[in-house]
């Protein structure tokens, strides 16, 4: 496909976000920390920890192999070793995108904009050399060779510090480092990040009206222009999901609101862009015919479908969220059947094709490959395609933008509470032996249990119970939105939007202390700009904007946010047009023209291009 500008469809939405990544509690092998129910016997960690008790006892080996016959020396290589175990030791044995055989040893220097504590201030480095630069270590892990920096020659498998580098400074220039807004470094002891105090909520959310129509999703184009997507759904046929691998037999399932199962079906597919524009980026339709099926499948119920697809900013490749398939209670415990692709975030390599006879013998649902990282590596049981599990419904997830390892989706709950979380490889978000944050209790089993003492969950970072919204059971839906990354309102910036269905709430979640995972949240007031280029209505007896139902956010090319809601497409504005206070903002620099003249020009920063309103697409370059 190289040279080709094609175009993506699916029954739901796209994302492309090239940009670096950032720091948050994650392990080396890119998988969530665990939850350690009994202190670890070697290293000094419990609650949470990257290392279970197997961990331990390999570190403890690989200690007392080390053989080192100095207590104090001793002392400070044990909790070297142990920071494997800290939940952020991704971030702490990574440096330049590459691994390091030891954590970066904090020197004596923190920079003003570090989220970690002034613990990190401890010249650790220079302890560590000046406790055991004399000291015999078996099989050092710091060798020059496994660093990859220039030192002495190793001759024997016993060397002291001293043999190895000559001097404390190139010892530290080779191992220690500073704790940044990018980096965090060990300081001897596990990982602890400032906890600033949150700031205090945004007064409210300042929106514009740019547009009529209603959509489910909204995708900037790729080229980097003012140009944006917008597309509704329907739906096509292929392979059930119900089927004798996950023990389902889609001929014993009820009718669904008077519908065959899987009648509805979840298709990817990739169209070549029109050829008659003059840039392929300026073409406004597709060619008819596909270029290649690339999934397919046949979803057993009429709810709970999921289909976001984003590609990876870092990886490149394409995930791709499904629901739990429906029928209530997710009856066939697809979510944890780790055979099963309901309830799931899927990851593919859809540049790299199998043949026909490989992808059949794999037993492949279409046109892609699987990425090598996936977490079927090191979990047997899932089926290759699989990134995380355990999801109802997961209806709109991203990447952050400044940090692009905050992989944020919102889960619809069943009855009870929804939920954002953070995807992590690997992960299990507890669905459906969990709601959210409690135990659920299925009415109908035919597909059997999953016991809670078999499963780990990772739990919801923030969300909110239906009873917050709503009184009447039920009445309640999440959409998962972004980070606002836009300079439009500066007091909304680095904070997380999501809403419900019901346009009854937006919340804005801060992040306290910074890369730390833990969110506080506000519901916060929303209204129409005063100057809006399209008339907005209010809610009656009521300041708050008419939105109707809210179906889904979008991000454009600009960082703006936008709300596609049944009432129509709006756009997140400066917080003075709405009369809403934010000490940040430049006032004199936001338009308010009069009444009587045209609406202003921010509002037509937006081109909107409408494709095929059957099914949504990307325009993207593939290589």
């Amino acid at each position: 496909m190289e040279g080709v500008f094609a175009v993506l469809f699916i029954v739901f939405n796209f994302l492309l976000l090239p940009h670096p990544s950032s720091s948050l509690p994650l392990c080396t092998d890119s998988w969530a920390p665990l939850t350690v129910s009994t202190k670890l016997e070697f290293c000094s960690y419990n609650g949470s920890s990257c290392c279970n008790s197997t961990d331990d006892s390999k570190l403890q080996k690989q200690f007392q192999a080390m053989n080192i016959s100095d207590p104090s020396c001793a002392s400070l290589l044990q909790s070297v070793l142990c920071a494997r175990c800290d939940p952020f030791s991704a971030k702490l044995f990574t440096i330049d995108s590459g691994p390091r055989p030891v954590p970066l040893l904090c020197n004596s220097t923190v920079s003003t904009n570090s989220s970690q504590s002034n613990q990190a201030t401890n010249d650790f480095c220079s302890q560590v050399w000046d406790t055991c630069q004399n000291v015999l270590i078996l099989n050092s892990p710091f060798a020059p060779s496994l660093q990859g920096q220039a030192g002495a020659p190793v001759n024997s498998n016993f060397t002291k510090l001293t043999e190895l580098w000559q001097s404390k400074t190139d010892f530290c220039d080779a191992f220690g480092g500073a704790s940044t807004a990018g980096s965090i470094c060990y300081d001897g002891e596990p990982v602890t990040l400032n906890e600033t105090g949150s700031p205090s909520a945004p007064h409210g959310l300042c929106l514009e009206k740019i547009g009529e129509g209603n959509y489910l999703d909204m995708v900037a184009h790729p080229d980097g222009s003012n140009r944006a997507f917008f597309s509704n759904q329907q739906g096509c046929s292929g392979r059930c999901s119900c089927n004798s691998d996950v023990n389902c037999d889609p001929s014993k399932l009820r009718l669904d609101n008077g519908d065959q199962p899987c009648q509805y079906q979840s298709v990817i597919a990739e169209y070549t862009a029109n050829g008659t524009a003059s840039q392929p980026s300026l073409a406004e339709n597709a060619r008819p015919s596909e270029v290649r099926r690339i999934f397919t499948m046949g979803l057993p119920f009429t709810s709970q479908h999921g289909g976001q697809i984003l590609f990876g900013p870092t990886d490149g490749y394409l995930y791709f969220m499904t629901g739990d398939g429906g029928g209530g209670g997710d009856p066939y415990n697809f979510s944890q059947n780790k055979k099963s692709i309901l309830g799931k975030i899927m990851r593919l390599d859809i540049d790299t094709i199998p043949s026909t006879a490989e992808i059949n013998r794999l037993g492949l649902w279409g046109n892609y490959s699987i990425p090598k990282d996936n977490p079927f590596s090191e979990d047997e049981d899932l089926l290759p395609e699989i990134w995380a599990f355990g999801l109802r419904n997961p209806w709109r997830c991203s990447f952050d933008l400044e940090r692009p390892s905050y992989f944020m989706c919102a889960d619809v709950g069943e009855n009870l509470y929804e939920e954002v979380d953070i995807i992590s490889k690997g992960g299990n978000y507890g669905w459906r032996v969990y709601e959210g944050l409690y135990p659920f209790d299925p009415t109908s089993s035919p597909g059997g249990n999953t016991q809670v003492n078999s499963i780990s969950p990772i739990l919801p970072v923030m969300g909110y119970n239906h009873s917050e919204v709503n009184k009447k059971v039920g009445s309640a839906s999440i959409i998962g939105g972004y980070f606002y990354r836009s300079n439009t309102d500066p007091c909304m910036y680095g904070r997380y939007l999501y809403a419900d269905l019901y346009a009854g709430a937006i919340w804005a979640a801060t992040e306290d202390p910074e890369n730390s995972g833990n969110f506080s949240t506000n519901t916060i007031p929303f209204a129409c700009a005063r100057d809006s280029p399209l008339e907005c209505s209010t809610v009656p007896a009521s300041t708050l904007a008419a939105l109707g139902y809210i179906y889904s956010f979008g991000q454009d090319n600009s960082k703006d946010i936008y709300l596609l809601t049944s009432s129509g497409v709006y756009r997140v504005a400066a917080p003075s047009r709405c009369s809403y206070t934010c000490s940040k903002e430049n006032v004199t620099a936001v338009a308010s023209p009069s009444p009587t003249t045209s609406p202003p020009s921010h509002a037509n920063q937006l081109s909107p291009v409408i494709l095929l309103s059957a099914l949504l697409l990307l325009m993207a370059g593939l290589a």
